[in-house]
């Protein structure tokens, strides 16, 4: 595939709403999110994919939750990629993007050929919930299962949230008009909309007994959850990163006898909250002992910022909790 260049829709997550089968849903395109996020790294392939995957399960789920300030996706695993962590910041005002980073800790010598999810081994799925100062944060966690980290995703909402959730994702990089290659990602979440209904009890259908979207609808909510999801199984690759077919025109393409309403669109782009005085701040509670510790033979104390890069170099008489002034 060619891409000329930018599309107006890249980098955006559109909400929208099935009246008729009382499901919402999102439609997410990233494009210079995910080249911000990779750039930053030189990852191998399959540890690409999976950062790629996360950073668009964390666009279309940020952007679903009335937030105040950060929601993180988090994988912990034994396996050759150790962690992955994404943060998805809420806008500032009205009209804001909303930002997402991300990054991936991994061994180069245990990744392999097999398949990116293989790369994750013996772990747990994390979502983590902060509403900002004065609130407690909220943490959601199950194992990884089901062969890829949308399906990871799915499984949270239905054990935590008891929301049947589908997600359709589609990434991989793609050729400019130059030669060059960018990532590309587009993906579509459903989700029954939420109501005071009886949590489900006993064992799911799932791996391990795992409750799956399909254990928690019954009844005329079952019958519209399965023609939606035939609905989104028809979604080709390129309806969901290709140039030509917006957003709306794919949800009328695939959902128009379910009555779709499209909301006002979020901008998302990449963006990192470190800075100098957070650096400073997490230092300060450590001793001029424990700082002289931290100090480089050339007489500095040093920090790198996973997310973006950065590369902060201080005075070590300047930090911690006995800092002279």
């Amino acid at each position: 595939m060619t891409i000329g260049s930018k599309l107006a829709w890249d980098d955006t997550v559109l909400p929208f709403q099935l009246d008729l089968s009382d499901i919402r849903g999102r439609v997410a395109r990233l494009d210079g999110v995910l080249n911000g996020v990779l750039s930053q790294h030189d990852y191998p392939e399959p540890v690409e994919a999976l950062v790629a995957e996360m950073a668009l399960l964390t666009a279309l789920i940020g952007q679903t939750v009335k937030l105040r300030w950060k929601l993180s996706l988090q994988v912990q695993t034994r396996g050759a990629v150790r962690m992955i962590a994404t943060d998805y910041f809420a806008p500032t005002a009205e009209g804001e993007p909303a930002r997402i980073r991300a990054y991936a800790s991994f061994d180069r010598d245990q990744v392999n050929e097999q398949a990116a999810f293989d790369q994750l081994q013996d772990g747990y799925f994390a979502i983590l919930m902060d509403q900002g100062e004065g609130t407690t944060p909220y943490q959601g966690i199950t194992p990884l299962a089901g062969g890829s980290l949308a399906a990871c995703a799915e499984s949270y909402f239905a054990q935590s949230e008891q929301l049947p959730t589908r997600f359709a994702l589609n990434f991989g990089k793609a050729m400019n008009a130059d030669g060059t290659g960018e990532w590309r990602a587009g993906g579509i979440m459903i989700q029954v909309m939420p109501k005071a209904s009886p949590f489900a009890q006993g064992g799911g259908s799932g791996d391990g007994g795992l409750l799956r979207a399909e254990d928690l609808v019954d009844g005329d909510e079952e019958e519209n959850w399965r023609r939606v999801n035939f609905h989104v199984d028809t979604v080709d690759e390129l309806e969901l990163i290709g140039p030509d077919l917006p957003p709306t025109d794919l949800l009328v393409r695939l959902f128009h006898e379910e009555q779709p309403r499209v909301f006002d669109a979020q901008p998302v782009r990449f963006g990192c909250t470190c800075s100098e005085d957070r650096v400073r701040q997490s230092l300060s509670i450590y001793s001029a002992r424990d700082i002289e510790k931290m100090t480089t033979d050339d007489g500095r104390v040093t920090a790198d910022c996973q997310f973006c890069g950065a590369h902060y170099d201080l005075d070590p008489e300047t930090v911690g909790f006995e800092a002279k002034k």
